[in-house]
């Protein structure tokens, strides 16, 4: 005689490693889903991709890749990337003034670049020094891997530059790097060469390697240049992340790349375990990545035409939140993002949560990218039409006028 036994269903639980993952701006998506459900006309503020609106990837890109397709190069590509395509980085990097150059390397977006770094860096117990507010993923990826965000606040009182002193009493022997967004998500601010060079200093002293993000550095709305942190430090360790999905508008590819530079004995060993990585994954999307030399090399007209769009869609921004009661915002001039401070009453999180749902405008709050304690803030993406805009910053101050007056 045999018996079974009936074994009690208990699921299978998630490790404890993805507990702390958070990431704001999809996570809200998910309620904006629920409201359209229910027939609601979403204004969406929320999400970086220019071709959800009146943008357009430039047609030699497209031909291309289409071309690579029908030439058959649709299988694995070389772990580190297509040759050619790599030339053209280096290039790249030298018109940057990046010099003492280690490491080329392919990436699907930024997002895989920044998370095969990490890995290859930290520890559990490790330390990188993050900006607060800073794009959601660095923390996403340091809680998977079991390290800690290190927050250092970004001061909005002169236009969201790092607060150097706050940085240098946050670094202990745990810490391994230091990032830089540069220009900001989620401030659309860019960074001074002083203060560009004061950071790179610092990493020299407590032997830092410096994460460099700058995938909106094509992307200014003024006169101000973006200035590549690699370019005043060619001793220290710099992983400087650029990409093809912001300025090339191609963000669905997830074409990105990093350039490792700095003192061959300070990187190499960690370049090694970042190449080991990129080995065990195979390789990103072939075809996509020869659209890297024509993109790098090829007609850059698109570029002034989004500034021009960019730069009439921040000014009224900047109007409305100079109208607006409440609200006060310090100038981006780069990227396609506004963050602007809010005075009310209660978290910015319940704030945006009930914009949506009452006004059906979706925007991101400032928790949920890190900010000072005390203070309030949302993030505008300002990629859709003037129109668009209007009517969402009517809704926003009609919100805050019912709610707060």
């Amino acid at each position: 005689m045999t018996t079974t036994a009936t074994a009690r269903v208990t699921g299978i639980q998630a490790s404890k490693r993805v507990e702390n993952v958070r990431y704001a701006i999809r996570d809200l998506a998910v309620l904006a889903d629920e409201i359209a459900r229910q027939g609601h006309k979403i204004l969406p503020l929320n999400i970086g991709d220019p071709l959800k609106f009146d943008f357009a990837t430039p047609p030699h890109m497209i031909a291309a890749v289409e071309k690579a397709m029908r030439d058959g190069k649709n299988g694995y590509a070389p772990s580190l990337g297509l040759e050619s395509a790599l030339e053209a980085i280096r290039d790249e990097a030298e018109r940057k003034g990046i010099r003492n150059v280690q490491s080329v390397f392919i990436t699907a977006g930024v997002s895989e670049g920044v998370d095969l770094c990490l890995t290859a860096l930290v520890d559990p117990g490790d330390n990188v020094l993050t900006p607060a507010p800073d794009y959601p993923l660095y923390s996403a990826v340091l809680a998977k891997l079991g390290a800690e965000p290190n927050p250092y606040f970004l001061d909005e009182s002169r236009n969201w530059e790092p607060d150097l002193e706050d940085i240098k009493v946050r670094i202990n022997a745990r810490t391994k790097a230091i990032v830089l967004i540069n220009p900001n998500n989620p401030t659309g601010n860019i960074y001074s060469r002083k203060l560009l060079e004061q950071v790179a200093e610092l990493a020299r002293q407590h032997n830092l390697l410096i994460i460099a993000d700058e995938i909106y550095d094509k992307i200014t709305l003024d006169e101000e240049e973006t200035i590549s942190i690699a370019s005043l430090a060619p001793d220290v360790p710099i992983v400087t992340f650029g990409g093809l999905s912001k300025p090339y508008l191609v963000p669905g590819w997830r074409v990105g790349w990093g350039i490792a530079s700095g003192d061959a004995p300070a990187i190499g060993p960690f370049l090694e375990g970042v190449h080991k990585l990129l080995r065990a994954r195979l390789c990103i999307n072939y075809p996509q990545q020869f659209a890297i030399k024509p993109a790098l090399e090829g007609p850059q007209s698109h570029l002034a035409e989004m500034a021009a769009k960019l730069r009439k869609r921040r000014d009224l921004t900047m109007k409305w939140a100079t109208l607006t009661p409440r609200v006060t915002l310090v100038k981006p001039t780069g990227a396609f993002y506004a963050f602007p401070k809010i005075d009310i009453p209660e978290d910015d999180l319940t704030f945006v949560k009930e914009l949506l749902r009452q006004k059906h405008v979706l925007v991101v709050n400032g928790s949920g990218f890190g900010q000072r304690p005390g203070t309030q803030h949302f993030r505008i993406v300002f990629l859709p039409e003037e129109g668009v805009l209007a009517r969402a910053y009517q809704a926003i101050t009609d919100f805050m006028a019912e709610r707060y007056n």
